[in-house]
């Protein structure tokens, strides 16, 4: 079975800057592809005004961690950290498959 990278985190907004934080995380969403990324997904939820949720699958986790170096990914992190409280979670993924995800070939 062929796998691609995957990666699900969550953030917790300061009071008050969870819609601010979320247009940074959407803003530079367009200049992912070029960079190995499928799929880019923020979430939120109508009962929790803090936590963001975002989904992310990528050609492979070298590309992902790549992706955080570039000039404006760094540019948009330095903007949403003060927004942020610190508390993150995340998990790495294998993907295996679904709808609208890619399948790495062998």
């Amino acid at each position: 079975m062929s796998v691609v990278y995957g990666y699900l985190g969550s953030m917790k907004a300061r009071s008050g800057h969870r819609d601010e934080v979320v247009e940074i995380l959407t803003g530079g969403a367009d200049g992912l592809r070029a960079a190995g990324c499928h799929l880019y997904v923020v979430g939120v939820s109508e009962s929790d005004d803090q936590t963001i949720w975002v989904s992310e699958v990528w050609d492979s986790k070298e590309h992902h961690d790549a992706s955080l170096q570039l000039p404006e990914t760094r540019a948009a992190i330095a903007r949403a950290m003060p927004m942020l409280t610190g508390e993150f979670d995340s998990h790495e993924i294998a993907v295996v498959g679904g709808l609208g995800v890619p399948v790495a070939n062998d």
